[in-house]
């Protein structure tokens, strides 16, 4: 089994706004989903797999995610990378913080999902699959008909060998994107410090042929907006 990266960086710097009302006092990635913080869940992931650092971007309401990183300090080697006077999206988000990411690859993931594994930690998966050789991302996707609360279509095609497209225009797509990714730090080494997407990153490395997909073999949902959460809690079965 190979090593998982040792550093993970959780985009949490949003503005909570498809959230709303449930983030009037508070940031998304600090409501609850089946009793836990959705910042918690993916902390509980990635102590799972043995990582050790994380990197937090931070925008709205960013005190209150500081306060409760505090509290995993014996978890993680955990630094915060403060978005409060301009927030820069993803792409901008990873380059500002690209000094702070301590090894090659790294993990990215979104504090806005919640997953179930079945079987192996996806983060260990994805280490497994890692070849620095051939791939700059590697995706966690999961089949349309599985995506739970999914909106929309799907958003990529992945082929015989792994990799990822997204040719042809818009079109209902077979696989979603998890919120989950692994990165080469050669994406963001040389990149401008601006405002922008991680599909600037996305689609370089897919022109190359160097965007590659997992599939998640358990649950995922998308718990970005209000009323996800119930159904959220009704699929896992949850009591309150």
């Amino acid at each position: 089994m190979k090593a998982v990266p040792e550093t993970a960086m959780i985009m949490a710097a949003g503005k909570g706004t498809r959230m709303m009302p449930l983030t009037k006092d508070r940031p998304k990635p600090l409501v609850r989903v089946a009793g836990t913080t959705l910042l918690d869940h993916v902390l509980v992931h990635l102590r799972n797999a043995g990582v050790g650092r994380i990197v937090v971007n931070v925008h709205y309401m960013a005190d209150q995610i500081e306060a409760h990183l505090a509290a995993h300090a014996g978890d993680f080697a955990v630094t915060v990378s403060d978005e409060r006077a301009l927030l820069l999206d993803t792409g901008g988000g990873l380059v500002q913080a690209r000094d702070m990411i301590a090894g090659d690859p790294f993990i990215c993931v979104n504090a806005d999902n919640w997953w179930t594994d079945s079987g192996d930690n996806a983060f260990r998966r994805m280490a497994d699959m890692w070849d620095g050789d051939r791939m700059d991302v590697l995706m966690l996707v999961v089949p349309f008909e599985r995506a739970g609360n999914t909106q929309g279509t799907g958003d990529f095609d992945l082929d015989e060998q792994g990799r990822l497209s997204r040719e042809g225009g818009k079109r209902a797509r077979p696989y979603v994107w998890t919120g989950v990714q692994m990165l080469s730090k050669r994406l963001i080494v040389d990149a401008p410090e601006a405002v922008f997407s991680t599909n600037v990153f996305w689609d370089r490395a897919i022109a190359a042929g160097r965007c590659f997909g997992l599939v998640h073999e358990g649950q995922w949902f998308d718990v970005g907006y209000p009323e996800a959460i119930g159904m959220t809690e009704a699929a896992l079965g949850y009591g309150g």
